[in-house]
């Protein structure tokens, strides 16, 4: 029962060994919430993110550098300011299951976790290419720079391994943990939680979510040009960073207002996406461009769609028959359901506990607090402008991540 242990880049180590070292206290003492040890890590890891060779190849690892830079560290931290008998503490040890199809997310509950002073256990998949081996890359090499105590407390605290599929591993390391972190899906929750928690343990789950956008009829024909293109630049960064396979990527866009404006704003919005496709020269495989089309048709086969458009391979627009029956499903990057509704008030009785994110063109903050007082917690966790949806928040999912990533003690004399 042995795992690859890619962070620290080390031998492979047995899994009830691992267990042991993580359960043991570092040299220079426990971790703390806010350990200065782990904000100097991190800070030289943002570093290296943020490099422009590597934000260049990677601009989602821009974006995760910025998360993890001193001043957005202390930003976070300053959320968890306790008063009157309560001392917060981490948890203990935290194990952390992530998605293979959004290959850096396990950064970012990991390093929440860390700055919350916990042991951390990461699996990261044997999957993972790309943007996930320039991240563990980052992290060993950001290890050479800090001093030594941060070295050793980082080293025998937190580890990124990977392992076959085993029952064995997955259960050992399942039992050991104080919180155990899952993400990836229904399936995937579905999966972990057949392996059992010791009794004080619980899950912190991120199953299957959709999300779509929203954009304003008369938002759109008041906005200027530089803003009509600034809002297709940051949708194609909302939907075409994970090939439209993150949670928080809109998979539909509803425009809100009259219908003829509606049509031409939708034509307009849809020429400028194609544009910063082909400015940012995108190239859709095959097989996905076989992917849309199959799904497009089997769309419109199913009644569920009465039109279909395609701008070369890059960009699939299915004209829904009916806005209340909206396909969640992903059904190939650049695919996106389209329809019309006459106001916010409209998509209230559509929305489902599953749809996590709304992309937003050309609201006020009082038409969307509106829409989301409407909802009452029945949907939707966050609201953000076209370009924000793949930019993670300490708050994700309707949970306030370091909150739960660390336990309260009260004390009364």
């Amino acid at each position: 029962m042995t795992l690859n242990q890619r962070f620290p880049l080390s031998d492979a180590i047995e899994v009830d060994k691992l267990v042991e070292e993580l359960r043991a206290e570092p040299v220079g003492g426990r971790l703390r919430v806010g350990d200065p040890r782990v904000v100097e890590f991190l800070t030289k890891f943002a570093r290296k993110l943020l490099a422009p060779a590597t934000a260049r190849r990677f601009p989602e690892l821009a974006s995760l550098g910025f998360f993890l830079r001193k001043g957005e560290i202390a930003k976070a931290l300053s959320t968890l300011e306790t008063s009157g008998d309560a001392l917060r503490f981490p948890r203990g040890l935290v194990f952390h299951v992530p998605p293979a199809n959004v290959d850096t997310i396990f950064v970012y509950s990991w390093a929440l976790s860390a700055l919350a002073g916990n042991h951390n256990v990461v699996r990261v998949s044997s999957r993972s290419a790309g943007a996930a081996e320039t991240v563990l890359e980052a992290l060993n090499a950001a290890l050479s720079e800090v001093d030594a105590g941060t070295a050793a407390a980082i080293t025998a605290t937190q580890r990124m391994v990977t392992y076959d599929r085993s029952d064995a591993i997955s259960g050992a390391l399942s039992v050991a943990a104080d919180l155990r972190v899952i993400w990836g899906g229904d399936a995937s929750v579905a999966a972990l939680r057949k392996y059992p928690l010791a009794p004080h343990a619980r899950d912190l789950t991120f199953p299957d979510r959709s999300s779509f956008a929203v954009a304003s009829v008369r938002g759109w024909h008041e906005a200027s040009e530089t803003e009509r293109r600034g809002a297709a630049e940051g949708f194609y960064n909302d939907s075409y960073w994970f090939d439209q396979a993150a949670c928080s990527s809109p998979r539909a866009v509803f425009w809100v207002g009259d219908e003829a404006g509606a049509r031409e704003a939708g034509q307009e919005f849809r020429k400028l996406l194609a544009e910063v496709l082909a400015k940012k020269q995108h190239v859709t495989e095959p097989a996905m461009a076989v992917q849309k089309r199959v799904s497009a048709y089997g769309a419109a086969v199913d009644g569920l769609v009465n039109g279909i458009e395609f701008q070369g391979n890059g960009i699939a627009t299915l004209e829904l028959a009916d806005p209340a029956i909206l396909p969640r499903e992903w059904l190939g990057a650049g695919t996106f359901a389209n329809a019309r509704v006459d106001t916010l008030s409209d998509l209230v009785p559509i929305v489902l506990r599953k749809d996590q994110t709304v992309g937003q063109f050309g609201f006020s903050k009082e038409e969307l607090t509106q829409f989301v007082t409407e909802l009452a917690g029945r949907g939707v966790d966050r609201v953000v402008p076209f370009g924000s949806a793949l930019t993670f928040s300490a708050i994700w999912d309707g949970y306030d991540l370091l909150t739960e990533f660390s336990r309260l003690v009260t004390v009364q004399a």
